[in-house]
């Protein structure tokens, strides 16, 4: 997988967003199913789209009632994007079946698809600092502040495909070995959650 290509799929996808910038807009994901860009732009639209309803909670003027359906969404996405993260996994481990680990390889701690997740929530991060730092409306040390940000930001990005082509050259190597762990969240499981079962 070429990491380069996917931050522009992620670039693709915020910029497809942003077409409409509505939240409930629909997904078009533009990449047949089961391939792995197909998943990876609907990884990030997903994140995109919380990042908007993450905003939105946040207005001091939103309705209680509101606030509440969203922050339930929000969980749902949460969800959603965990679910995501553990197919990329998958994807993964598959690519590396066949590998023999060496005897003295080692695990990692982050596996490749939740480092593929810091840099979709990264590219948005991008996306958003350089709106700020561009902002015409706002005060010259605002959009230099964000300028600052912007930059190491950028410099965030280059070390993180760093550390996920490395990450990635070692799996092939068998320099190191990789699981796929459930994250197993608890909250919106009503098997789980006291205060759902409790409420049944």
């Amino acid at each position: 997988m070429n990491i380069a290509q996917s931050i522009q799929i992620f670039q693709q996808s915020i910029a497809d967003y942003h077409i409409t910038d509505d939240v409930d807009t629909p997904i078009n994901n533009p990449y047949a199913k089961e391939t792995i860009e197909h998943l990876l732009y609907l990884k990030n639209w997903v994140d995109t789209v919380q990042w908007h309803l993450e905003d939105i909670i946040r207005s001091p003027a939103i309705d209680p009632v509101e606030a509440l359906a969203l922050k339930r969404r929000i969980d749902a996405s949460n969800q959603q994007r965990t679910d995501l993260v553990e197919y990329i996994d998958s994807w993964f481990l598959q690519q590396y079946a066949s590998v023999t680990p060496k005897e003295n390889a080692t695990f990692n701690t982050e596996s490749p698809a939740w480092a593929i997740d810091r840099l979709s929530i990264l590219e948005l991060k991008i996306y958003h600092m350089q709106i700020e730092a561009d902002r015409a409306e706002a005060s010259e040390e605002h959009r230099l502040n964000c300028s600052k940000k912007l930059q190491v930001l950028l410099t965030q990005r280059e070390d993180l495909s760093t550390a996920i082509i490395q990450l990635l050259a070692d799996f092939t190597n068998g320099n190191k070995y990789m699981k796929v762990y459930k994250q197993m969240k608890m909250y919106n499981d009503e098997s789980l959650n006291p205060v759902l079962y409790n409420n049944k």
